[in-house]
């Protein structure tokens, strides 16, 4: 497979590094979140933004509840603010991390919001009152990233600590427990058909596991500094790595075959450290966001 990678545009205003991204009230809006302590929603047609809500604290995460026209906030205090879409009103803060959220994932299947934070805690509240059910303080290291497999009711936690942790969604039965990196285990990015487990690390491995017996297929050293997040395509052809050594990398979904480096000198890339991506279903543009305080557009083409 070849590819063919366009710069859209590059979308500025925040006055600090952009650590959060995630998908907006419609299928062109984008939420973003800074060390700026404020949240942007920008319009993937106009390229234009507004600024939604200011916050206290530097903001690391950002959920968007379409379901439930809810915005959680993680900010570095370890407060996660609930906002409410309809009015932009705070309805309710989350108390149950003492350092940075560095992660909010929600599941209807559950009815929960799941936290990771700072402070090695992996927290689960109710989706409907925001009671807290469950926390369990995995490590004494940062807890980094989370996600699910539905189809074998799993949760994957990524932590400081180099481990990866598999639980049963629904029973939060710890599963598996196994060393995913060198370094700090950053981001764990479930296939879209379920049938593996992508982890990124600070080692800049990219290492493919088995779901299941969680075995390690391919151990890839895809970047030279740490990897921060994983995106797939709409269509699950491709997928997109992100790194703090500035660059974004386009791999094949199905070989792991990497098809496309794009960095600042011959695409216009990041200046400093890409944190996050969204992959999105508007015009397929892959957005990504970093230090240098940039979000940018790019169109992903195969020739």
């Amino acid at each position: 497979m070849k590819i063919e990678v366009n710069k859209i545009a590059t979308l500025t205003g925040h006055r600090d590094p952009i650590y959060a991204l995630d998908k907006g009230i419609t299928e062109y809006l984008v939420f973003s979140g800074s060390g700026d302590k404020v949240i942007a929603q920008w319009n993937l047609k106009t390229f234009k933004s507004e600024k939604f809500a200011s916050f206290p604290n530097v903001i690391y995460s950002i959920c968007h509840i379409s379901e439930k026209q809810l915005l959680l906030v993680g900010t570095s205090d370890g407060n996660v603010h609930v906002l409410n879409l309809e009015n932009k009103e705070k309805i309710k803060i989350l108390k149950n991390h003492t350092a940075q959220v560095f992660n909010i994932r929600y599941s209807l299947e559950t009815n929960c919001i799941y936290t990771a934070g700072g402070d090695g805690n992996f927290a689960i509240c109710s989706l409907d009152t925001f009671d807290l059910i469950k926390i369990r303080k995995l490590c004494h290291e940062k807890v980094r990233n989370i996600d699910f497999n539905y189809t074998t009711s799993e949760i994957a936690v990524a932590s400081a600590d180099c481990t990866i942790r598999i639980f049963d969604i629904k029973t939060l039965q710890e599963k598996k427990n196994f060393v995913g990196h060198k370094l700090s285990s950053n981001i764990v990015h479930f296939s879209t058909d379920g049938k593996f487990l992508l982890t990124g690390g600070r080692d800049g491995y990219l290492n493919i596991w088995q779901v299941g017996n969680y075995k390690i297929i391919k151990s890839i050293p895809a970047h030279e500094w740490a990897i921060y997040d994983i995106a797939y395509s709409p269509n699950s052809n491709l997928f997109a790595t992100a790194s703090r050594d500035k660059t974004i990398k386009i791999w094949d979904s199905k070989t792991f075959e990497m098809l496309k480096v794009i960095n600042k000198e011959k695409d216009g890339g990041h200046l400093n450290s890409v944190n996050k991506l969204i992959w999105s279903t508007y015009k397929n543009y892959l957005i990504s966001a970093g230090d240098d305080r940039a979000i940018i557009i790019w169109e992903i083409n195969p020739i």
